[in-house]
């Protein structure tokens, strides 16, 4: 590897580890707020945390925006990992159907038909 590249990867490891930091006090910072003012129990499937499986409760941002951490809670539901998960999932494909990609790009239609020659193959017998 070379000098320049050698400089520039450090330059893009400092800012990913800069954007880490970041993240994680910002989160740090509602993740506290959220669990001092909601009981430690999952949004979705009720699953109730103690102080052992803590790190498993997550803070959910119900309008999917991570900047907008208003000090009443309003934004926050506290959901675990699991039901976290599938709440972004079904976000993604909630958009995806509305053909928005997350990239800011039209999501491709589908194309291809499974059954395009099911008539043929069913008549080769």
């Amino acid at each position: 590897m070379t000098d320049k590249n050698k400089q520039s990867q450090q330059r893009l490891d400092d800012v990913v580890a800069k954007a880490r930091r970041d993240s994680e006090i910002r989160g740090h910072g509602y993740r506290e707020q959220a669990l001092k003012l909601y009981p430690w129990i999952c949004g979705r499937c009720s699953r109730e945390f103690t102080r052992a499986n803590l790190s498993e409760l997550t803070v959910h941002h119900k309008n999917h925006d991570h900047d907008f951490n208003p000090s009443d809670g309003s934004n926050w539901e506290l959901l675990c990992l699991y039901c976290h998960d599938n709440e972004h999932q079904r976000h993604t494909e909630e958009l995806a159907n509305q053909g928005i990609a997350l990239e800011g790009k039209k999501a491709p239609e589908a194309t291809f038909n499974p059954f395009a020659n099911l008539k043929d193959l069913m008549d080769k017998d």
